[in-house]
């Protein structure tokens, strides 16, 4: 299989490979390509249940009810962290 990539993101491959996280290209594609499908299987997995927290933080906000944004993305970060354990 043959791949063109633009070249920004060809140097930021090749970089990358140098400074010797991965052995070869092939390695950092495969590794890259690993992870985009477990993150696109979370959020198929989690999809509802992101929808219905969206819908709820939206009327809450549309109550005035803010909560700190900080504190959100880490709870994310965290639960995205558990399940990829989890499913790994």
């Amino acid at each position: 299989m043959k791949i063109e990539l633009k070249p920004e993101l060809e140097a930021l491959i090749k970089q990358d490979v140098e400074r010797g996280p991965y052995k070869s290209v092939d390695e950092f594609v495969e590794q890259a390509v690993s992870l985009l499908h477990e993150q696109e299987a979370w959020l198929a997995k989690q999809g509802s249940e992101i929808r219905a927290k969206i819908e709820e933080g939206y009327a809450a906000a549309q109550r005035g009810e803010l909560a700190d944004a900080g504190e959100v993305r880490a709870r994310v970060e965290e639960k995205k962290r558990a399940w990829l354990s989890e499913n790994r």
